[in-house]
C-alpha cells in the first residue's frame, strides 16, 4: 500500500491500524534545535481524544504519545522524529458479526476489491483512528511555524444548523464540546445531536480553519500551489467530501469586482479590503488570513438497518454496532488544524530554502 506519506521538506509518514497494537508516525525534515517535548504534542492529542463527552465515541483511549527518536536534551536534532501511541481500548468482537459484510459508506468494498484482503476490525488502516498521528505531527509543525503563525479551527455548521458569524468568539471554542465559536449555536447543537444519537443515526458538519500570521510568498504558482496543497490535505482526512478556500463555492455567484480583493497602501504596505481569495493569489500566500473550510459527511456507522452485500456476493442487511461518533466533524476540528499546520510548515521550509 502506497500513499502513507505527506509533504515535501516537512514530511509525515503514518503507520498502524485501528485495532492493531499501536499507531505511529515518522516526521522528517524538522529543523534542529527546536524545543519539543511529549507534553507539547499531548496537548493537541488531548483535544482530539475520544470519549470526552456523550457527543463522541466512547472508545477510551488515552492517546499517550511516546517520542522514540529525533530529540536530545529537550530539543530536536534534525533527524527523523519517531512517534508511537499504543492502542488500549480495542473491542474487536464488536466487528465479528459483520466481518463478511460490506458496511455502506465505508472503505470495506474498495479495500477488498483492490487488495484482496482487509482488516474488518474497525476499518483497519482506513479508520479515522489514524488521524491521531496527524494531530501529533501537526503539533510538531506548529513548532516549525513558531509563535507568529497561529492555526485555529472551529466547527461552523452541524447538520443543517450553522453559526451566527456576528457572534464569533474564539474563547468559546474551548468552552464547549463542539469547538463552536457561537455559544448560542452550541446550545442548540446539543439538543439536535442528542436527538440524532438517540435515533441511532448520524450527521455531518463543516470545519473552518484560519491561519493568521503567515508571510507573503508561501506556495508555488503551478502544481504546488498553497491552496491546492491545502485542499489535498483536507480531502485526505477521512470523511471529508468538500473543501473551500476563502469564498469558495460562493465565488461562482459573485461578479469579478465583488470577488476581487481590492488593494490600498497603508503606512507603506499593501493592504487588502476583503479576503475572498482566502489568503492566496496564484497559489501563493498574500499575508492575509488563510481560510479553509472542509465539509465532513455523516458518520457511516449507524444503528439503522441498511441494505448491503456480503463478500460472497449475496444480498444482506446490516446495522453497525460498536462505539461511533454521531458527528465525526466534532473531532475533525483538531485534525483539520493539524493538516493546515503541516502544509504551512512544509511550505515555510521550502520558502526559506528557495528565497532566503
Amino acid at each position: 500500500m502506497a500513499g502513507n506519506s505527506f509533504g515535501e521538506l516537512f514530511r509525515v509518514t503514518t503507520f498502524g491500524e485501528s485495532h492493531g497494537p499501536a499507531i505511529g508516525a515518522i516526521v522528517d525534515g524538522v529543523p534542529p534545535q527546536l524545543l519539543l517535548s511529549e507534553m507539547d504534542i499531548q496537548h493537541d492529542l488531548d483535544r482530539r481524544r475520544p470519549g470526552q463527552s456523550r457527543f463522541t465515541t466512547q472508545r477510551r483511549e488515552r492517546d499517550r504519545v511516546q517520542i522514540l527518536s529525533g530529540i536530545f536534551e529537550g530539543v530536536t536534532t534534525g533527524t527523523p522524529i519517531g512517534l508511537l501511541i499504543v492502542n488500549e481500548d480495542m473491542r474487536s468482537k464488536d466487528y465479528a458479526d459483520i466481518k463478511d459484510l460490506f458496511r455502506p459508506g465505508h472503505a470495506d468494498y474498495t479495500y477488498q476489491k483492490k487488495y484482496g484482503i482487509r482488516d474488518y476490525r474497525g476499518g483497519g488502516r482506513s479508520s479515522a483512528r489514524e488521524t491521531a498521528m496527524r494531530v501529533a505531527a501537526g503539533a510538531i509543525a506548529r513548532k516549525v511555524l513558531g509563535a507568529k503563525i497561529s492555526v485555529r479551527g472551529a466547527l461552523v455548521q452541524m447538520g443543517p444548523h450553522g453559526i451566527d458569524r456576528d457572534a464569533w468568539n474564539w474563547a468559546e471554542v474551548e468552552r464547549n464540546p463542539f469547538w463552536c465559536p457561537d455559544v448560542a449555536a452550541a446550545e442548540r447543537w446539543a439538543d439536535f445531536l442528542d436527538g440524532v444519537r438517540k435515533a441511532g443515526r448520524s450527521t455531518g458538519g463543516i470545519v473552518e480553519v484560519i491561519a493568521t500570521g503567515a508571510p507573503v510568498g508561501l506556495g508555488e504558482p503551478v502544481f504546488d500551489r498553497l491552496d491546492a496543497d491545502l485542499a489535498k490535505a483536507m480531502m485526505g482526512i477521512p470523511a471529508v467530501k468538500g473543501v473551500e478556500i476563502g469564498a469558495g463555492f460562493r465565488a461562482a455567484a459573485m461578479t469579478g469586482p465583488d470577488h476581487n480583493d481590492a488593494m490600498r497602501m497603508n503606512e507603506g504596505r499593501v493592504t487588502f479590503l476583503s479576503n475572498n481569495a482566502g489568503g492566496t493569489l496564484g497559489g501563493i500566500s498574500t499575508g492575509q488570513d488563510i481560510v479553509v473550510r472542509a465539509a465532513i459527511k455523516p458518520t457511516s456507522s449507524v444503528l439503522e438497518l441498511q441494505p448491503t452485500v456480503r463478500s460472497d456476493g449475496s444480498d444482506a442487511e446490516i446495522a453497525t454496532k460498536g462505539r461511533h461518533d454521531p458527528c465525526v466533524a466534532i473531532r475533525g476540528v483538531p485534525v483539520a488544524e493539524a493538516m493546515v499546520a503541516i502544509v504551512l510548515a512544509d511550505h515555510l521550509l521550502r520558502f526559506r530554502a528557495q528565497c532566503r
